[in-house]
C-alpha cells in the first residue's frame, strides 16, 4: 500500500541520515505511536547492529519488539497487566521475521560467518516495516 510504501521510504531515509537500523523502525512510527522521535532515537541508540555491535540480536527485530510494547502495553505501571499479550505480539512479530529471513540474529543475516548474507540491513528495516503494518498496526 502506499502508506507501507511511504514508511518504508521514510525509513531508508533516516538510515541514510544515520540512524542505525533499530532507530530507522521505531522513529519512523513515532507520530503513530505518540513518542517523541528524539527519545526513541536515544532509546534505539544502544540497539543497532545486534544489539551495540555485538551482531546478536537484529536491531530492526528489537525495534519491532520496542513498538509492541508501545502499542501493547497498558501502562499500569502497578498491575502490569498487559505482559502476557504483548509478548505474544512479540512471539508473532519475531516468528514472522525469522520465517522470511531464517534467522533473527544480526551476524547470521550479515553473512559474517559464511560469506552469504540472508538479508541486507535496509531489507531487514523493510520487513520489520511490513510486519509492523501487517500484524501491529492492523490489530
Amino acid at each position: 500500500s502506499k502508506v507501507l510504501e511511504s514508511r518504508v521510504s521514510k525509513a531508508m531515509e533516516l538510515r541514510a541520515k544515520g540512524y542505525n537500523c533499530c532507530q530507522a523502525v521505531v522513529c519512523c512510527y513515532c507520530d503513530l505511536f505518540g513518542f517523541d522521535e528524539r527519545d526513541a532515537f536515544m532509546i534505539g541508540e544502544g540497539f543497532g547492529a545486534g544489539i551495540g555491535d555485538m551482531e546478536n540480536i537484529c536491531g530492526t527485530v528489537s525495534g519491532m519488539v520496542m513498538l509492541a510494547g508501545m502499542k501493547n502495553s497498558c501502562g499500569d505501571l502497578c498491575t502490569c497487566n498487559s505482559k502476557t499479550a504483548t509478548y505474544e505480539i512479540v512471539k508473532q512479530l519475531t516468528a514472522a521475521f525469522k520465517e522470511k529471513n531464517q534467522s533473527l540474529i544480526c551476524r547470521d543475516l550479515k553473512g559474517m560467518d559464511t560469506g552469504s548474507p540472508l538479508r541486507s540491513c535496509n531489507g531487514c528495516v523493510e520487513d520489520c516495516c511490513r510486519l509492523v503494518e501487517e500484524l501491529l498496526l492492523d490489530k
